[in-house]
Order: structure tokens, then C-alpha cells, then sequence
């Protein structure tokens, strides 16, 4: 049984755009990560003062001889953020634009025809209109 439905949900394509999801999605990560690091933190570094984001941290226990320090690396989490909200970002902008080629694509629906008793009804409401 258990088989049997893996088996519907892996041939009906749920699983294949999962897949194909999940893909794209960590490569789109990888190229959000690189624009953030790359191109926007220096720039905002620079605006800043020049902080280097990826240096900030607060040190708890410094390091002694072959221990390394123990740090809060606030500056990652700084970056971490920016990278999420980037790609929240584009997200929504995807999300909107496909909302929008559905709305096109939709074709608004013709009114049913009046019923017969409708008609019957309209023909004395003007008939009543006459007098």
C-alpha cells in the first residue's frame, strides 16, 4: 500500500518539481549569496565607514596559543539577513509576475442566460414601467 502511493505521488510529478525546486533554489541561493558578498556588503562597508561585515564579531574568550577565540560572529549574521531578504525579495517579485500571466491567462467567465422566469419577470417589470 505504502509502496502504491509513493509511487502515484513519484510518477504524478510532485516529487519531480520538488526535486527541480530544490535545485534551482540552492543554486539561486549560491548566486544571492555571491551578489550580497561580493557586490552589495563592500559597497555598504564603504558607505559605512569602511567596516568589513565578515570581521565584526564579539569575542568572548580570546585565543590562547593553539586554541582559537571564542567569538558571536554578528557580522555573518548581519550578511545572513541581507542574503535572506534579497532573495525573499526575488521571490515575491517571481511569485507576483506568475500571478500576474495567470490573471491573463484567465478568461472571464460569460454570465449565464436568463431563465425563463427571469425574462417573464423582466417583461412585466417593463411592462409595469410603461404605465
Amino acid at each position: 500500500m505504502f509502496l502504491k502511493e509513493f509511487k502515484e505521488f513519484a510518477i504524478k510529478g510532485n516529487a519531480i518539481d520538488l526535486a527541480v525546486g530544490v535545485i534551482i533554489g540552492g543554486a539561486f541561493g549560491k548566486i544571492v549569496t555571491s551578489i550580497v558578498n561580493d557586490l552589495l556588503m563592500p559597497i555598504v562597508g564603504i558607505l559605512l565607514g569602511g567596516i568589513n561585515f565578515s570581521d565584526l564579531k564579539y569575542v568572548i574568550k580570546p585565543a590562547e596559543g593553539t586554541i582559537p577565540e571564542a567569538a558571536i560572529r554578528y557580522g555573518n549574521f548581519i550578511q545572513s539577513v541581507v542574503d535572506f531578504t534579497i532573495i525573499a525579495f526575488c521571490i515575491f517579485l517571481m511569485v507576483k509576475a506568475i500571478n500576474q500571466l495567470r490573471k491573463k491567462d484567465e478568461v472571464p467567465a460569460t454570465p449565464p442566460a436568463p431563465t425563463n422566469e427571469e425574462n417573464l419577470l423582466t417583461e412585466i417589470r417593463d411592462l409595469l414601467a410603461k404605465k
